[in-house]
């Protein structure tokens, strides 16, 4: 292993020193601070409509908002002038404007209304008017509304609602995304760095004091970590600014949990795919056909993932989705997301770990010696049935 270790601790130094290092992970870090911070503004928004009220009106403002809260909407109300609230629903400052008498409401808008907007509205008018109506006939509205209000449906849960769902939705789908991600850059360096090797004829040099195997496992390996050094800086800062905006109050040992085991699954489908990859990049000698030869395995990536930001958020308990992640290639992606919402049992996690550790062990192999065949093959691309066959 001396050899092994010798490749790896060159590479991680090699590239831990490097621009590209330093620049994209505070890339990553401040791109991915901004797209939260982002998303947040705009749900923010996107969840208040802003209505204007004029003064003869101001009285429906009140139990308007206790209406949304009711239609799960939130009203920010404002007394405006008329003429100048029209304005602002033409220019979209306002969504709408109530006009008119408290007991005969008009709606202003700039084309349709919103349907939450108008419910509640529509709500609010007719409380006003039952409790005319309940005045008219000599009762008392309050006593009424104190009655009928006390009058609810019981309802039996078979099921205990986790009031963590959503956080752990965007949990998953973020570990998704990013392991998908890292996956992929990962792998393309290994590939890169092969065929870099191989074009300029450093490996024929490399492999007169090392066997091919333990270059493999070296590059590998040291590539592997400086892709989980800079996932670690990522994510810790993702959960610090998570913890510090009080976004996530997910208890600490699930976010634990899920940290740990998305950076077990980033090494095991790392050794996965780079291994690969790495065999496959040794049939070529140049950067323009190595697309042609990794392309085939990134397609492999892709469909765990398009499976997981597609099916586990509207059905975290999918059968296909279960079934899948226990899949070597498969496990790296979606077991994390499914393991963040809470869904993956404890032994499908050790038994898609022990497929996943096999399968890395058979491909190590296989790759190795696919890779010791054709590395020092230059020119004409080598056929994987040729590799293969001398393996």
């Amino acid at each position: 292993m001396s050899p092994v270790w010798l490749v790896a601790r060159r590479e991680i130094r090699t590239r831990v020193r490097t621009r590209a290092f330093i620049v994209g992970t505070l890339a990553t870090i401040l791109i991915m601070g901004g797209y939260a911070a982002l998303m947040t503004f705009i749900g923010h928004q996107a969840g208040t409509t802003k209505v204007g009220v004029t003064a003869q009106a101001a009285a429906v403002g009140a139990p308007l908002q206790a209406a949304g809260t009711a239609f799960g909407q939130s009203f920010e109300i404002s007394t405006v002038d008329e003429a100048a609230g029209e304005r602002q629903v033409r220019d979209g400052d306002l969504e709408a404007l109530i006009i008119g008498t408290p007991d005969a409401p008009r709606l202003v808008v700039k084309r349709s209304p919103d349907g939450g907007l108008r419910a509640a509205l529509d709500a609010v008018v007719q409380q006003q008017a039952m409790n005319a109506e309940l005045a008219r006939v000599g009762l008392d509205p309050a006593g009424v509304r104190a009655a009928t209000e006390s009058a609810h449906v019981s309802v039996t849960s078979l099921e205990t609602e986790d009031p963590h769902l959503g956080e752990r939705l965007g949990l998953a789908i973020a570990a998704g995304v990013v392991l998908y991600m890292f996956l992929i850059i990962g792998g393309q360096m290994v590939a890169q760095g092969v065929v870099e090797e191989k074009s300029s004829r450093v490996v024929e040099l490399l492999l007169s004091t090392i066997k091919p195997t333990q270059l493999l496992a070296g590059k590998v390996i040291g590539i592997g970590l400086t892709n989980l050094l800079q996932l670690v800086i990522i994510a810790a800062a993702g959960l610090i600014a998570s913890g510090v905006g009080g976004v996530l109050t997910l208890p600490s040992a699930a976010l634990a949990g899920t940290l740990g085991w998305g950076l077990a699954w980033f090494l095991l489908g790392f050794f996965t795919y780079a291994t690969v990859l790495a065999a496959a990049s040794s049939l070529v000698s140049r950067q323009e056909d190595l697309q042609n030869v990794i392309s085939p395995v990134i397609m492999v990536l892709v469909v765990p993932f398009v499976i997981g930001v597609s099916m586990l958020p509207s059905s975290p308990d999918s059968t296909l989705a279960a079934a899948l992640s226990l899949v070597p290639g498969f496990s790296p992606t979606l077991m994390p997301m499914r393991i963040a919402l809470g869904v993956a049992a404890p032994w499908e996690i050790a038994l898609s770990v022990v497929l996943s550790i096999a399968a890395v062990a058979v491909l190590l192999r296989l790759g190795g010696r696919i890779y010791s065949n054709a590395v020092l093959h230059t020119g004409a691309r080598v056929k994987l049935r040729d590799a293969l066959r001398a393996a």
